[in-house]
């Protein structure tokens, strides 16, 4: 295993193409789940390849005072995903009216939480569909990848402050929207799993 940062690896890779199979098989399943959570496992695959083929493509212009190749991929990926936006639409649609595929909301170190998880999941994907595309994907990379603002803005090319006050508008949404049915399930007060908690910010 090689152990030099994702950087200098991107940046051994213009002169030897191959460097960069380190950086794919660093991050290929990373990219792979987080696609298989937005759009569905059957397609994961060919967009997780798409994304790193652009990624290889474009590594000439990668910034190598990033060491974390991770916002980068995340930003290809997640302008792949938009080409398929449609389908992300209709398979929110579907779980808000027949729950999730077990195994592309939970993982194992969430077993504990299964049932709840799975109770709550339809009313997620129904509230998840109430926020515009750009508030969606500050919500996903936060909230599920577990990016930083930092992380997340350089994801989606924008400003920290723009993350922060997006995520603010959606954890509002989330609340109103889920209030009524975190009552029924014992939450008090409900919101999102995985939705982080109003922090300081950051310097």
């Amino acid at each position: 295993m090689d152990v030099r940062s994702d950087a200098e690896l991107i940046e051994a890779s213009w002169l030897e193409p191959r460097r960069f199979e380190d950086v794919f098989s660093r991050h290929y399943e990373l990219i792979r789940a987080f696609l298989a959570r937005r759009i569905g496992a059957d397609v994961a695959d060919d967009l997780a390849a798409t994304t790193f083929l652009i990624a290889f493509e474009s590594r000439g212009k990668y910034q190598t005072d990033r060491p974390d190749a991770r916002p980068w991929l995340y930003g290809i990926a997640s302008n792949v995903l938009r080409r398929h936006y449609r389908t992300e639409q209709r398979r929110l649609r579907a779980m808000a009216r027949l729950g999730p595929e077990p195994a592309a909301w939970l993982d194992d170190e969430a077993a504990t939480a299964r049932v709840d998880s799975e109770r709550m999941a339809p009313h997620i994907a129904a509230a998840l569909l109430g926020l515009s595309k750009r508030t969606r994907d500050v919500v996903v990379l936060i909230a599920w990848e577990g990016l930083s603002y930092d992380e997340t803005a350089e994801a989606l090319g924008i400003r920290a402050g723009t993350v922060r006050s997006r995520l603010f508008q959606a954890r509002r949404r989330l609340r109103d929207s889920l209030e009524p049915f975190g009552q029924y399930l014992g939450e008090n007060p409900p919101r999102a799993p995985g939705v982080p908690t109003e922090r300081r910010a950051e310097t």
